[in-house]
């Protein structure tokens, strides 16, 4: 499905927000590199899928309106082989909600972890947000601000001017980060939020930094209201 039709059939629904890999279908058409996925509906599907994508992997759960998985425990990790992966799908598959399917996704490895998010202004359109990412986001409130478009010179920009900009640098043994392809993730939020005026937020965290490769590991689209 196009973006487009993503989010027609979302509205359709009554829904506020994407799952995480409708979102991160919308985001991926847009130039933001995300993580090699798919869906499966039960443990034998996820363990075949996982043995595509290559071992280790992560399962989570997945379905409209759920933005909150950690929390309901609806995330495990680092699962080994194929045997780790139907355990897991059992174990989750009863806190799914009604409709919920399975997430198989590669796990990212990497100590770095950006965000990159949309917030539509009334006044201003959709305003960018570039920083350090992961679960303490909120609490090192590292980020700064563009309105989109944001064109490659202004995302380089953003990079230079958080106060953790070493990270992007070779840092305690790491690479440094591919400034160009981090740049093309804003630009492609950016992209999004200006192609598709029913986007009211767009929240991608964390943005995993895998060897100087940067991946959108979560990803959360949410809607205006069908009247707004």
């Amino acid at each position: 499905m196009t973006p487009a039709e993503i989010i027609r059939e979302a509205r359709a629904r009554g829904l506020r927000t994407l799952s995480e890999h409708q979102s991160k279908q919308v985001l991926a058409a847009y130039g933001v590199p995300v993580t090699r996925e798919t869906l499966a509906a039960d443990a034998g599907e996820a363990a075949r899928a996982a043995g595509e994508i290559g071992f280790p992997v992560a399962l989570k759960g997945s379905a409209p309106d759920l933005a909150h998985k950690t929390e309901a425990g609806l995330v495990e990790i680092g699962l080994a082989d194929e045997a780790a992966v139907r355990a897991a799908a059992t174990r989750l598959m009863p806190k799914l909600p009604e409709g919920g399917n399975l997430l198989i996704q590669e796990m990212a490895s990497g100590r770095r972890e950006f965000l990159i998010g949309m917030t539509r202004d009334a006044q201003y359109g959709p305003c960018i947000t570039f920083g350090l990412g992961g679960i303490f986001a909120e609490a090192l409130n590292d980020t700064v601000l563009r309105l989109a478009p944001v064109s490659g010179r202004e995302a380089l920009e953003m990079m230079d001017e958080i106060r953790a900009a070493a990270l992007l640098g070779p840092y305690r043994g790491m690479p440094a980060v591919d400034r160009d392809a981090l740049a093309r993730a804003v630009i492609g939020v950016g992209a999004a939020a200006l192609a598709h005026p029913e986007i009211q937020e767009i929240d991608v965290n964390p943005v995993i930094v895998a060897g100087d490769r940067p991946l959108a590991v979560d990803a959360l689209v949410v809607l205006a209201s069908a009247s707004g």
